[in-house]
């Protein structure tokens, strides 16, 4: 099949060399030079415009977004959107909202074109090992396409599948990663401990190697955890500085409007933030609480005074 690949960042470049590796003709877009060089480095094909990009496909056409949740995906479907024909398949595997998803492929059944949310996990390691593909929208649309996430996924036989109507892909991809930001923070917390009694275990990496083989707590987040542990022991160099891209904060809200209760999401997702407060004003505020009742003191940052 013919599938024109938006966004040729670390995803969408990934994800098109897969395609074409599986048999697909993958031609890319993106605004960046720089992207669509290492595309055609791959020896892919590539062009510099929207336009030459539906010019370049097969009616009816498939196109695929790769771009940031948001603004940017509004702005490329506006883009887009004079240049197709009924029938014309338009895929955003981002990590878009659910309800935006919904909104968008509403307008755009309007105009006789298909909209189709597909959640996609695999980060950068998805060449190599497959991606896992959630599917929202219309069901034939999604068999139609089915070739593309075949070759997509790990097997064509497993790791992608039609999960519901149109927002339930990225519905599905949303709470996919809402546990993920649990599990992590499990893990971090549990080795942060680990780390604090080197007396007793000294080798965190070991553990971590030993735990990746036949214990219950095995999975492909451990395999990665052991890898960086394996490379840098101490973390050296990494800020204690964690970002969130959305996922975890719709999750949350989710919850909440669901009366779901989701304390473990909502609490690794607050750990995120706190991670990010240089000033830590909170925390000042509550050693200044218990010195003003308790007299316990404060820990100044101010220089010791001189002799």
């Amino acid at each position: 099949m013919q599938v024109g690949m938006i966004g040729l960042g670390r995803m969408g470049a990934n994800m098109a060399q897969r395609l074409q590796q599986g048999g697909h003709e993958a031609i890319g877009f993106d605004p960046v030079p720089e992207a669509r060089a290492r595309l055609a480095a791959e020896g892919l094909g590539s062009v510099d415009t929207l336009e030459a990009l539906a010019g370049a496909l097969e009616a009816p056409r498939v196109l695929w977004m790769m771009v940031p949740a948001g603004a940017p995906v509004d702005a490329t479907i506006a883009a887009l959107q004079p240049l197709l024909s009924p029938g014309d398949i338009l895929v955003d595997g981002g990590n878009s909202f659910y309800k935006d998803s919904q909104r968008r492929a509403d307008a755009l059944q309007q105009q006789g074109i298909v909209y189709l949310d597909v959640g996609t996990s695999g980060g950068v390691w998805g060449l190599a090992e497959g991606y896992s593909l959630m599917v929202g929208g219309d069901a034939a649309a999604s068999a139609r396409l089915s070739p593309l996430f075949e070759a997509l996924a790990p097997a064509p036989d497993r790791g992608w599948g039609h999960v519901g109507p149109s927002g339930a892909g990225h519905f599905a991809k949303m709470i996919h990663n809402g546990i993920e930001y649990g599990m992590m923070q499990a893990y971090a917390e549990g080795f942060a401990i680990l780390q604090r009694r080197a007396d007793l275990v000294p080798d965190i990496a070991g553990l971590a190697e030993l735990w990746r083989h036949g214990s219950v707590v095995r999975s492909w987040l451990l395999d990665l955890t052991a890898q960086a542990l394996a490379g840098n022991p101490g973390l050296d160099g990494i800020a204690p500085y964690v970002p969130d891209s959305g996922e975890g904060r719709w999750t949350v809200a989710e919850a909440i409007e669901l009366d779901v209760a989701a304390p473990v999401i909502t609490q690794s997702l607050i750990e995120r933030l706190r991670s990010r407060d240089g000033e830590a004003f909170a925390d000042k505020l509550l050693s200044a609480m218990r010195d003003a009742f308790g007299g316990h003191g404060v820990k100044s940052t101010r220089p010791a005074a001189g002799p």
